[in-house]
């Protein structure tokens, strides 16, 4: 058996804090006029702080008196209160102090090296300041991206940015962003801007970087060396933008000015992805940013790229141009969530409650362990046991992870019509079809609860197969949308 009295130790530690025997260490913290002088004890100091060890080490090698004497100038006397309190007490209380009191805390708990206390302040100035992060969003930036100790607050800075960009890249300092700070930035996949806003706000960061105030933004008067000391600059931010995702527009007009910045094989890869558009991208390019457009879509499997895929094909536009879908957005439709399965289940009975007689609908099926999304679209309406014609329909898929051309199968003959069971879930015949296993259709069956446990992609009724295998595959989630033009 063992009892622990946490409780009772940090109080008489507490004590020993406040009292004047027996200490053998003096700190000198501040500046004039701000000065204080604490009383301490080496072996709790020594014990508690990695940087504190160091110095009272030190200064005692140095110093033949019993007392040793050091300085903190850089933190105020009132925070170093604080701070004694939880190198004695393992105490910290954010009552009494104000958002920016505690900020201080943390930039002098950094110093000292407790990174449980580092660790505990990110968190709690995450979880209950987040409107004062937000409103200091500036400095709390800069201050988090100062030390190493505090990538906690650096997350979060970034997510924030992530989600809306325009607190930075719109801010009067935006050109004073440490490198470090911008790269962390520009590679998120779920950066919420146009890949040529990317680039824009890139490139004039480079130039005020430039010891060159002189030099101007117009490329066309750049000698060779500007050229050279720019693409010196911004050698760690190039592999980070999507130019891959511009349209011809923008790169003709916004990229192609640059092209002394870049490697000759890549810009020539580049250029050649504009000039045939059917080339296949290497392997080793980013793929489009995660955008999302407020009104569009709310899905948790596709993002707006996948959207314009599907949409360029329900209205058949540049339907042939194998690639064009990673470039500009065609976005003419809204799509309304009908049905996810994560969120409203997976049985065939929710299926049809939530999608019956609904028409014109896109299925997205998200396959466990594969990266493969695979669909449909029903231009007419899902209802339970009856025989439907499904005309202008189509199947695809297509892989998140890559960027091979996704795969588009239509129906092969519009006089095909498909019976729609109380088993079935979207189905598309057996080309694609979320079912309830045959055996399992028995009396005792219930459509309510039973999930799908048989979902195939068998060629039949479409022109193409759309997965290189017939054999049953896992829903890792689903979801229904109802399209509506805008």
């Amino acid at each position: 058996m063992s009892a622990q009295f946490f409780t009772k130790l940090s109080k008489n530690y507490i004590e020993i804090l406040e009292d004047n025997e027996y200490y053998d260490v003096t700190i000198e913290v501040g500046e004039d006029p701000n000065v204080k002088i604490f009383r301490a004890h080496m072996i709790i100091l020594c014990q508690r702080s990695p940087f504190l060890r160091r110095m009272l080490t030190s200064n005692k090698k140095n110093n033949d008196d019993v007392l040793v004497h050091i300085k903190l100038s850089n933190i105020l006397p009132e925070t170093f209160q604080i701070i004694l309190r939880y190198l004695y007490g393992g105490i910290f209380s954010s009552n009494g102090h104000d958002t920016s009191d505690i900020f201080k805390v943390l930039v002098a708990a950094d110093g000292l090296l407790l990174q449980e206390l580092v660790d505990f302040l990110q968190k709690f100035l995450i979880e209950n300041k987040t409107e004062w992060l937000e409103q200091h969003f500036e400095f709390t930036h800069r201050t988090s991206f100062q030390y190493n100790n505090l990538s906690i607050l650096q997350q979060y800075c970034t997510d924030l940015m992530a989600k809306s960009p325009e607190k930075i890249f719109k801010s009067l300092d935006f050109t004073s962003l440490p490198e470090k700070s911008l790269i962390s930035l520009i590679i998120r996949d779920d950066l919420q801007m146009k890949e040529i806003e990317v680039w824009d706000y890139v490139l004039k960061w480079g130039l005020a970087q430039y010891q060159d105030q002189t030099l101007i933004s117009d490329p066309d008067t750049w000698t060779d060396d500007n050229f050279k000391i720019l693409k010196n600059i911004l050698q760690n931010c190039l592999p980070s933008i999507r130019f891959f995702s511009l349209s011809s527009k923008e790169f003709l007009h916004k990229v192609r000015p640059y092209k002394s910045l870049f490697k000759q094989e890549y810009y020539e890869k580049l250029l050649n992805s504009y000039m045939d558009p059917d080339s296949e991208p290497s392997d080793d390019i980013l793929l489009p940013r995660n955008l999302k457009f407020d009104g569009i879509i709310d899905s948790e499997i596709v993002n707006l790229y996948f959207v314009s895929i599907i949409s360029r094909w329900i209205d058949k536009v540049d339907i042939n141009n194998k690639f064009g879908h990673l470039r500009e957005l065609y976005l003419p439709y809204k799509f309304d969530l009908l049905l996810r399965g994560s969120k409203d289940g997976f049985s065939p009975n929710k299926f049809h409650e939530l999608c019956n007689y609904k028409p014109n609908t896109v299925t997205f099926i998200k396959v466990d362990g594969t990266g493969e999304i695979l669909g449909g679209h029903n231009p007419s309406i899902w209802q339970t046991n009856v025989k439907l014609s499904k005309p202008y329909s189509f199947i695809f898929s297509f892989n998140e992870n890559e960027l091979k051309v996704p795969i588009l199968s239509h129906l092969k003959s519009m006089d095909k019509v498909l019976n729609y069971s109380v088993f079935d879930g979207p189905s598309f015949g057996s080309d694609l079809k979320l079912s309830v296993l045959y055996y399992s259709r028995r009396r005792d069956y219930d459509p309510v609860t039973d999930a799908f446990n048989y979902n195939i992609c068998k060629q039949e009724n479409y022109e193409k197969k759309i997965r290189d295998t017939e054999d049953e595959f896992v829903v890792k989630d689903y979801e229904v949308f109802q399209i509506i033009k805008k």
